[in-house]
């Protein structure tokens, strides 16, 4: 009878949990892609900290506040001056 209780907790707490990360990794994931930094993509798809890490990654580093964050290669791309005359 513990045991049934003890295995019922078990899965909701595997499922809760589940259910938090796989969006937060996706977007996570998603952003760090399409931003063009690559050490964050690896270390998001590596670590798993049940979300905490992406949350942090989302607010602080992907530029979601304040817009995009534009990669090093956008911003190189900004500063040369044209060539046309």
């Amino acid at each position: 009878m513990v045991l049934n209780s003890a295995v019922a907790i078990i899965t909701s707490v595997a499922l809760i949990s589940l259910i938090w990360t796989i969006p937060l990794k996706g977007f996570s994931l998603w952003f760090s892609a399409r931003n063009g930094q690559k050490v964050w993509f690896i270390v998001l798809l590596v670590v798993n900290t049940l979300g905490l890490l992406e949350i942090v990654y989302l607010i602080f580093f992907s530029g979601l506040r304040g817009g995009p964050k534009k990669s090093k290669r956008q911003k190189s791309a900004k500063k040369r001056p044209s060539k046309r005359r």
